[in-house]
C-alpha cells in the first residue's frame, strides 16, 4: 500500500482509562497506528465539567493530575515497543465519549475497551463502548479477545448484500497493512428464506439464489481493486446470522461491519446482529457507520 492510502484511513485514537480493558486497547490500537503509519493519540476524559457537588476544587485537580500521570505512563509504554510510533496526549474535562470523538475529527479511528472502570464486571459492553459505537461518524473499534489472537488467519468482513462493497474495500485496505487474506463472509437466516418460500405458491422467490449471489459479486469487485491483495468469499446459512458470525471470528483478526443506524442512538438500535458481535466477538470489532439516504436500518 503506497504512502497517500495508508495516511487516508487517519490517526488513531483511544480511550486510557487505566482499566485492563483499556490496557488491551491502547496496545491494539498502538499496533494499529504503526502498521499506518500514523499518529497515536491517546485520551483520558476526567469529566471533571459537570458539576459534581461531592468533588472539591482540590479533588478535582487531583484526578486531573491523575490522568495526566496516567497518560504519560502509556506514552512511555508505547515508545518502549514502538520508538517510531508518534504519540500524542489529550487530556479532556469532558466526559469520553464525547472527548473522543472530538479527537478523531472527521478522519480518525475511535478504539475503546469493552469495559471500562465504572459499572458492573459482569457487563458485556461497558456505557462508553456503547455510546462510541453508537454515536460514532468515524470508524470505532471495540477491543475484545486478547490484543493478538493466536487463531486468527484473516481479516473478516461480515457483508450482508451489495452495498456493503465500501465496508468490504474498508477492510481490504486492513488486510493489506497486515499481510493476511481477506475474507468475505455473507450469512443468511433459513427461517426467513423458509418463510418467504411458505408465502408464495409459485415456486418461491429465488431469495436462496440471491444471497448465493451476494458474496462473489462483491469479492469480484475486490479482485479487481485489489489485484495483490487474496480474497476468500464465502455464503452460509445459518439459523443464526449473529451467533455464525461470533464463531467465524475465532479466526479473524479483525471484524468489519457496516452500520446501518443513524449516530445518535444507544443500545439495542445499534441493530441487533451488532450488538451481539460488540458483546460477545471474540475478535476486535470495527464498526463503519453509513451516512446518507438508505443507510438507516430495517433490521
Amino acid at each position: 500500500m503506497n504512502g497517500t492510502a495508508r495516511s487516508a484511513l487517519g490517526r488513531v485514537v483511544v480511550g486510557v482509562d487505566g482499566s485492563p480493558s483499556a490496557h488491551t486497547a491502547v496496545m491494539w490500537a498502538a499496533a494499529e497506528a504503526d502498521l499506518r503509519g500514523s499518529t497515536l493519540c491517546l485520551v483520558h476524559a476526567a469529566d471533571t465539567d459537570a458539576p459534581v457537588p461531592f468533588l472539591s476544587e482540590a479533588e478535582i485537580v487531583r484526578a486531573r493530575r491523575a490522568g495526566r500521570e496516567l497518560l504519560d505512563r502509556t506514552a512511555e509504554a508505547i515508545a518502549e515497543r514502538y520508538p517510531e510510533l508518534a504519540v500524542v496526549e489529550e487530556l479532556s474535562d469532558g466526559p469520553a465519549p464525547g472527548s473522543l470523538r472530538r479527537a478523531a475529527a472527521s478522519t480518525g479511528t475511535i478504539v475503546v475497551g469493552h469495559r471500562g472502570l465504572g459499572g458492573f464486571s459482569s457487563l458485556l459492553l461497558g456505557s462508553v463502548g456503547l455510546e462510541v459505537a453508537a454515536g460514532a461518524t468515524t470508524p470505532a473499534v471495540v477491543v475484545r479477545g486478547a490484543a493478538e489472537s493466536v487463531e486468527a488467519d484473516a481479516v473478516l468482513a461480515a457483508v450482508r448484500d451489495e452495498a456493503d462493497v465500501g465496508c468490504a474495500r474498508a477492510t481490504a485496505h486492513e488486510a493489506l497493512l497486515r499481510k493476511m487474506p481477506l475474507w468475505l463472509l455473507h450469512i443468511w437466516d433459513v427461517g426467513r428464506i423458509i418463510d418467504a418460500r411458505a408465502a408464495s405458491r409459485n415456486g418461491g422467490d429465488g431469495s436462496a439464489r440471491a444471497h448465493a449471489r451476494v458474496p462473489s459479486s462483491v469479492s469480484d469487485r475486490l479482485r479487481e481493486e485489489f489485484p495483490g491483495l487474496t480474497v476468500q468469499a464465502e455464503g452460509r446459512k445459518s439459523h443464526s446470522v449473529p451467533g455464525a458470525l461470533v464463531d467465524a471470528s475465532h479466526h479473524a483478526d479483525l471484524l468489519v461491519l457496516g452500520g446501518r443506524r443513524s449516530p445518535g442512538y444507544l443500545g439495542p438500535t445499534l441493530g441487533r446482529i451488532t450488538l451481539t458481535l460488540l458483546q460477545h466477538a471474540h475478535c476486535p470489532v470495527e464498526l463503519l457507520p453509513r451516512q446518507g439516504p438508505g443507510h438507516g436500518s430495517a433490521s
